[in-house]
């Protein structure tokens, strides 16, 4: 089994920051893409940044520029540094994570984390 946790959320002025932590524990052999989504309520989940084990990223038009996705390989972690932010960036974040373990290759998701821009 395969733990995803973020952490890192929380209530922002527009034009702050926030770094996002999301660290993988559990039977993990390899870890190879990490992305992050975000979700609000009513709309469906979007990929907002993705990562791979070589350090390709890749980033949704909305967010370039202003976030920045990075990993850990060693400590299975991923981060989002998200600066500039703004009111729409308000949802909560999911970290995801494609994982190979001792009895298959799934990709796991965490359990979310509130993200609130506002003045």
């Amino acid at each position: 089994q395969v733990q995803l946790v973020e952490s890192g959320g929380g209530l922002v002025q527009p034009g702050g920051s926030l770094r996002l932590s999301c660290a993988a524990s559990g039977s993990i052999l390899n870890i190879y893409d990490m992305y992050w989504y975000r979700q609000v309520p009513g709309k469906q989940r979007e990929l907002v940044a993705a990562i791979t084990s070589g350090g390709s990223t890749n980033y949704a038009d909305s967010v370039k520029g202003r976030f920045t996705i990075s990993r850990d390989n060693a400590k299975n972690t991923v981060a989002l540094q998200m600066n500039g932010l703004k009111p729409e960036d308000t949802a909560v974040y999911y970290c995801n994570a494609d994982v190979r373990t001792i009895w298959n290759r799934k990709n796991y998701w965490g359990q979310g984390t509130q993200v609130t821009v506002a003045s």
